[in-house]
């Protein structure tokens, strides 16, 4: 297997506006839908952190370019805040502008490419109100938003990301309580999965009228491989109804430009159809991608639902498909989430024999581990070699995808400064640098040495 990357490879970190930027309601940004739940219900979030204690990127962005460079990162993703750039949805907020454009600005003098993602969870509170994606309003405020980011930054950025893992907000807060509003119903959820594809696909159709041609957009999702238990009919199936769900519902809209066969019967038989109009298959097939970030982290195990235990129409995907404990696996303990590098491989090969081998990048992978202090050495440099194992192990995976044809052009771990993760807060770090809660101040891990070197060489040690 080699062990040199391509020429280009895009080597970074990932964050989020919402998870970093911090300056709460600084400079006209109004409340998203965790600035106000924090406020009704601060019990709910760990430590009763929340966010406005982020890793204060609206003050310190310059040093954090400073620190990128000094690893070598040719590339950053981040996002911005919806709130921030259009407070009410309709005024442009200059300072969110000069802001943006300075940050964004000061990367590429550096010769940091940024690549910018438009919605990553951060729902406004004031769409909200009008019931967020599950109205159908929200496609064209989503598309004025993507319109107006491009007319800003578009000079600066030529790499955009509509979406970061939608399926994350359709289920945890629509089959689910970890995100607002918390609710547990299987048509709504599918009614959000849809206007979210189409607002999407919206976005896209605003790019392609105003983007110069060196410019691309994209979408994120965090796509996890479903193994089945066995080989028995049963298995099988579950394993291809949760492909359907967790996977192909939002990459066959984005690379295809269309719903599989299979997933609107799946859809129909149970009556969760959502509700259409005339243009919308139009409209989807106009939201064609033109690369994928792909957030991996964990693969899904499943085996088939007992008969007398199936709901019908389907109440959850626990209908469809129950997780199976493989007696194997390795664990991360903190986060409780199974370490498989392999499952990049398969991915990897999915995408190439399935979607075209359309270009794509790792654009999220990390290992989130709690009271790192733990592992602080005399000098208070956490010394995180498992971090660094987990990224070789998926390093070597990707190398080994790449030489089998996988169109993978990048890799960007998340984070580079430990950030607030929504209800988590700081239970677990992920950065390559700690982030001192009170002081804010940035200390370097092992592991930003160690991946300093593997960018500087291209190569994997």
């Amino acid at each position: 297997m080699p062990i040199k990357f391509p020429d280009a490879f895009l080597w970074g970190a990932a964050t989020s506006a919402p998870q970093s930027e911090g300056g709460q309601y600084s400079d006209g940004k109004s409340a998203s839908t965790w600035d106000v739940w924090f406020e009704r219900n601060p019990e709910r979030f760990h430590d009763q952190v929340g966010p406005k204690d982020t890793s204060f990127v609206y003050e310190r962005y310059q040093e954090d370019i400073g620190l990128m460079t000094e690893m070598n990162f040719n590339s950053f993703r981040t996002s911005i805040s919806w709130n921030r750039l259009l407070p009410d949805g309709k005024t442009l907020n200059e300072a969110a502008v000069r802001f943006y454009r300075d940050y964004f600005g000061k990367m590429k003098q550096q010769g940091i490419e940024p690549i910018v993602n438009l919605f990553h969870f951060d729902m406004p509170w004031w769409l909200m109100e009008k019931g967020g994606w599950e109205n159908r309003e929200a496609i064209d405020h989503f598309a004025f938003y993507a319109n107006t980011a491009f007319e800003a930054f578009g000079d600066i950025v030529q790499s955009w990301v509509t979406f970061n893992e939608p399926i994350v907000h359709v289920e945890c807060g629509y089959m689910g309580d970890d995100h607002w509003p918390q609710v547990r119903d299987f048509k709504r959820a599918v009614t959000v999965a849809y206007h979210t594809a189409l607002a999407h696909a919206a976005a896209v159709s605003e790019f392609r009228k105003l983007a110069a041609s060196a410019s691309q957009i994209g979408i994120i999702l965090n796509l996890s491989p479903v193994y089945a238990r066995s080989e028995s009919a049963g298995d099988l199936e579950a394993k291809r109804a949760m492909e359907e769900l967790q996977i192909r519902s939002f990459l066959d809209p984005a690379v295809k430009g269309n719903y599989s066969e299979r997933l609107v019967a799946l859809l129909e038989e149970n009556g969760l159809l959502p509700d259409t109009q005339p243009d919308d298959a139009a409209l989807l097939s106009a939201g064609k991608v033109d690369f994928l970030g792909v957030n991996y982290y964990q693969p899904i195990r499943v085996q088939s639902v007992p008969q007398d235990e199936v709901h019908h129409p389907a109440q959850s995907m626990d209908d469809f498909a129950r997780r199976y404990d493989w007696p194997e696996k390795i664990m991360n303990p903190y986060r409780g989430w199974e370490i498989y590098p392999e499952g990049i491989y398969d991915l990897a090969m999915m995408i190439k024999e399935e979607y075209g081998n359309i270009p794509w990048f790792v654009s999220e992978n990390g290992m989130g581990v709690a009271e790192e202090e733990r592992f602080m050495d005399e000098t208070g440099m956490v010394q995180d070699d498992y971090r660094i194992a987990f990224i070789r192990d998926h390093l070597q995976q990707v190398l080994r995808a790449i030489e089998a044809g996988a169109n993978c052009q990048g890799y960007h771990l998340w984070t580079f400064v430990d950030c607030w993760s929504w209800l988590n807060a700081y239970k677990n770090r992920y950065g390559f640098y700690r982030l001192d809660l009170e002081t804010g101040n940035r200390t370097p891990k092992k592991s930003s040495f160690w991946m300093r070197e593997i960018i500087k060489a291209n190569q994997l040690d």
